[in-house]
């Protein structure tokens, strides 16, 4: 609790911009102290912009934006990895990034069904900077907004995703249903972006890692430890959301942290154990990938080669164990800022999806207490 107080105010100052957060609430999942903004620009050069579409009564969707560093991406690539917990998805971009251990362009997060726009955008994005480049791997992530969405629309344009990426900053994050985020559904509630950080003590390196969410997922909610699905008799394989255990969550971690892309997947995998904190199953129908990459600029990967040997850093494998749980703890968090954040949302076809009962929560949780 005081270590909490210690940062309330700085909290609710960034907070107070933006929608509502976790630790408005005074809940505090984890032990390891979050950055400055508690978010993935916590990690220095790291820029999120995003897009939101919403139109009439049918339209809900939007694109979201993370882009590494402020420099050419294409010219000075960064290690990265992706992990898959469940495929079900449309991840573009993932065999180079798995064979070649890097990544060229922005991140793109948008709806399933716009993952080509978006790939479209990235390339004519890295060709106008680039003109001799006859070769780009635009890596864009999904999910599906269908429910609330008119998803076959395709809505998503090359002009929204450029947007998102041209006004990408380094300050607080939006959250909730923006963006990617502007038409998803989480646990039966509205769902969206979230996210989070952490930084880990000077004795144990002193690296941030910072997670962003799009959270589209069912399972049975808990919030820091509390069954909160069970309570609210809300949760997959009952009449209360009968078929909406399926979904997606796209996680993209950074770090400052000297890592290259063996070490990469193993921190991508841990942000897998932060969405089963929340209660996450993966289920059959989920895409759940997770996209990590590393800032340090010692190692940043040059387009041009110069010199046949690359001389690069890597944290020694004995020192990872605290940007695991880093990973774990941000992952969380991001996850439950984005279903914090969000407000309830009326789409396509009339449907309507609510947002969390945070405070009910906090009742059920402090009477099943005491």
């Amino acid at each position: 609790m005081l270590r909490f107080s210690l940062f309330f105010l700085l909290f609710l100052t960034v907070s107070s911009a933006f929608s509502q957060r976790l630790r408005d609430y005074n809940i505090t999942p984890g032990v390891i102290i979050p950055g400055q903004l508690n978010a993935i620009t916590d990690v220095e050069g790291v820029k999120v912009g995003q897009t939101t579409l919403i139109e009439g009564d049918n339209i809900r969707t939007g694109v979201t934006a993370i882009i590494p560093h402020s420099g050419d991406i294409f010219q000075e690539k960064v290690p990265a990895a992706i992990y898959i917990g469940n495929g079900f998805g449309k991840l573009a971009g993932y065999s180079q990034v798995e064979e070649l251990g890097n990544i060229e362009t922005p991140i793109v997060l948008t709806n399933t069904l716009s993952v080509p726009a978006a790939c479209n955008a990235l390339i004519t994005y890295t060709l106008n900077q680039n003109k001799d480049v006859r070769s780009v791997n635009a890596v864009v992530g999904e999910t599906n907004d269908g429910w609330l969405n008119d998803i076959r629309g395709r809505h998503v344009k090359e002009k929204h995703v450029l947007s998102a990426i041209e006004s990408a900053t380094t300050g607080p994050v939006e959250e909730g249903n923006v963006g990617a985020g502007t038409g998803t559904i989480c646990f039966g509630f509205k769902g969206g972006i979230g996210t989070s950080s952490r930084v880990l003590p000077k004795d144990l390196g002193g690296y941030t890692v910072g997670v962003l969410v799009q959270s589209n997922f069912g399972g049975v909610l808990k919030i820091d430890d509390f069954n909160a699905g069970e309570a609210l008799g809300k949760f997959p394989f009952n009449e209360s959301i009968r078929n909406q255990e399926d979904g997606s969550c796209m996680m993209v971690v950074a770090t400052d942290a000297p890592l290259g892309p063996r070490n990469l997947k193993r921190l991508a995998k841990r942000a897998m154990l932060g969405l089963a904190k929340t209660g996450g199953i993966a289920s059959n129908g989920s895409g759940d990938y997770v996209i990590a990459f590393s800032t340090a600029t010692e190692n940043r990967i040059p387009y041009s080669v110069e010199t046949p040997v690359m001389e690069l850093k890597e944290l020694h494998n004995d020192k990872l164990s605290p940007l695991f749980l880093a990973t774990i703890e941000a992952t969380e968090e991001a996850i439950l800022n984005s279903l914090v954040a969000a407000k309830t949302t009326s789409g396509r076809d009339g449907h309507t999806i609510e947002a969390l009962p945070i405070k009910k929560i906090l009742e059920l949780r402090n009477k099943a207490e005491h």
